[in-house]
């Protein structure tokens, strides 16, 4: 792709400008890497072992960097060293360690040498593990169970045997064991026989299950200005459930996103006493249930953003959350105003909102006032919405015809996600559906369908590096695009679609402005290389396109390169993509603050 994009003028600007950012960066990044030889201490004792086991032993021994004050301090620090060596490298399951100290004369001084010889590595003999408590009852499940915690036991045989490893894994074995059923579970015994003559060590393990614990009443704690049903209809159990620790983590994350809540903690009791019912221990600390925020930002597609909100938690005394906001960009500005409803058992909830937005982008200046009633599902890794919404538009492109076009529509929305990190993603996943239509039989100047789907995919490349694909396609069914909102049309360009190109600047044209289209697909393939761990560069290519029919469909490409910041806030990104159309280079940027 780059040896393609320096055969212009406007391309070999982009290729100094990629080429120096990975220049810059890696020059940076080369002054953070001490080389080995620095960490060498030609001092009064010196250290001589096999490249791994000296990297590792110099991790924890500092050696002296001047000579010892007198005879006792020298052989103070060469017999504790002597001692400390031993017990280090049994950490990493070297056990028969061979240690010779030696010493050479020096002009003014002595120099003593530590040898070590690690000797074999242990290695992991039998492994014994035995169950006792009600997890041996005479069940299949229990018995399918203990057979798959066996098999799923971390240290298996031959692995190198390591103190943090063997902890880690009696750590793990009895998580598992507690995660389900069984919350007072206990390590009874365990043991680990050092076999040095074979260098292997034989694991024994036995571990308690205890009863079986079942979820009593929830009792809560710190509550002032809501009531408790409030909490209750959010727990996804009910009294009498068998104990699960996801289930107790999952009520607990779901308050934790409760606006009305500050910090959240549930607990249950392991004493084995109440094991037949054990209360839920639900402590709240309440915040502010009014409160205000003000808000800058810039985006290369809106240009400068300020932004009021107001919200109330506690709307009509009914823990319902007011949301408002006015927001005032360059080319965009929009005031919303909306309630929520709680969530019920079944993460069901209410919304009733109404917007006013006028925008003016690429000659096309739009006012849209907006009213919509919708039932929400939402869970940690998806939503759905179903919703009934009206709206009128007064659409104005310069040098065509002015109109005012009405919808009722019924909209249906779907949303799935699952990412390893919200705010830096490497792994996941991400896709969106969406249909919505209305008739000319219910107050809509036109009858249409409007379907739109989006999938994003996030693949770790290495240690650090990241692939990003995304994939969007959109499709109005109607005899025309008159008459029809642009919120239910489409245009392309600018962030999150194709770089290189304006924001909303691809579409279908009226008089001298862009508008909305039937049809739209867009792509992108994005490498993110990162250098450090705030810092990093990154290389795309977008294409895609939106038109009025498929066979008016142009592929528009941009591609170039970028810099990657992790702030608090998540990735920012400054892009500088060329128009493959034009050779016409964009900035991309993005960046909003809170206070």
């Amino acid at each position: 792709m780059f040896s393609h994009l320096c055969k212009t003028a406007h391309s070999a600007i982009l290729c100094r400008f990629v080429i120096g950012l990975f220049v810059m960066l890696m020059h940076d990044a080369a002054f953070a890497i001490i080389p080995l030889e620095a960490t060498k201490n030609p001092g009064p004792v010196i250290l001589s072992a096999s490249d791994d086991i000296q990297k590792f032993l110099l991790k924890y021994v500092k050696l002296p960097a001047e000579p010892f004050s007198d005879s006792s301090a020298e052989k103070t620090f060469l017999y504790r060293l002597q001692k400390e060596i031993p017990s280090l490298l049994a950490t990493e399951g070297y056990f028969s360690p061979k240690i010779t100290l030696s010493h050479r004369a020096l002009d003014d001084s002595v120099q003593h040498e530590i040898q070590v010889d690690a000797g074999p590595l242990m290695r992991v003999g039998d492994v014994s593990i035995t169950f006792q408590g009600d997890i041996t009852q005479d069940r299949e499940a229990y018995r399918k169970r203990i057979e798959h915690i066996r098999e799923s036991w971390s240290l298996k045989r031959d692995a190198p045997f390591r103190s943090g490893d063997w902890e880690q894994a009696k750590s793990t074995l009895l998580a598992t064991v507690a995660e389900e059923d069984f919350a007072a579970a206990q390590i009874v015994s365990s043991q680990a026989s050092i076999d040095p003559e074979h260098a292997r060590a034989n694991l024994a393990i036995v571990i308690d299950s205890g009863p079986v614990f079942y979820l009593g009443d929830i009792h809560i704690e710190g509550l002032e200005r809501y009531d408790q049903s409030m909490i209750l209809d959010l727990a996804p159990f009910k009294a009498g459930d068998a104990y699960r620790r996801d289930a107790l983590q999952l009520f607990q994350i779901t308050l934790q996103k409760a606006p009305q809540f500050g910090t959240v903690s549930v607990t249950i009791s392991t004493d084995i006493a109440q094991h037949a019912a054990t209360p839920v221990q639900v402590a709240v600390t309440e915040i502010q249930s009014q409160r205000f925020a003000f808000g800058a930002g810039y985006s290369s597609n809106n240009g400068g953003r300020g932004e009021i909100n107001y919200r109330n938690h506690n709307f009509l005394d009914r823990a319902w959350n007011l949301t408002s906001m006015l927001r005032l960009e360059q080319r965009r500005q929009t005031f919303f105003a909306g309630i929520d409803t709680l969530p019920d058992r079944n993460n069901v909830f209410y919304s009733l909102g109404a917007n006013l937005q006028m925008t003016d982008i690429e000659n096309l200046k739009t006012i849209e006032q907006k009213i919509g009633l919708s039932r929400n599902f939402q869970t940690a890794e998806t939503q759905m919405q179903f919703g009934l919404n009206w709206q009128r538009e007064d659409k104005r492109p310069d040098g065509a015809i002015h109109q005012i076009n009405k919808a009722l529509t019924l909209d249906w929305r779907w949303r799935r996600q699952i990412i390893d990190n919200p705010l830096h993603i490497r792994r996941g996943d991400a896709t969106e559906i969406r249909i919505g239509g209305g008739t000319q039989f219910l107050l809509s100047d036109q009858d249409f369908i409007r379907a739109y789907a989006r999938h994003q995919s996030w693949w770790p490349v290495g240690s650090q590096d990241v692939i990003f694909f995304r994939a969007e396609v959109g499709y109005t069914l109607a005899s025309s695009r008159f008459g029809i909102p642009q919120e239910y049309l489409f245009r392309a360009g600018g962030i999150q679609s194709i770089r290189g190109y304006d924001f909303k600047s691809i579409g279908v044209q009226e008089g001298s402005a862009i508008v909305g289209g039937r049809i739209m697909a867009t792509g992108t393939v994005e490498y993110t290389h990162w250098l450090t761990q705030q810092w990093g560069a990154a290389a795309f290519a977008d294409i895609g396109s939106a038109a009025d029919s498929w066979h008016r469909m142009h592929p528009f490409l941009g591609y170039g390169g970028g810099i990657r910041w992790r702030s608090p806030a998540g990735p920012i990104a400054l892009d500088l993509a060329r128009s493959h159309e034009t050779g016409t280079l964009r900035f991309h940027f993005s960046m909003a603050i809170v206070f």
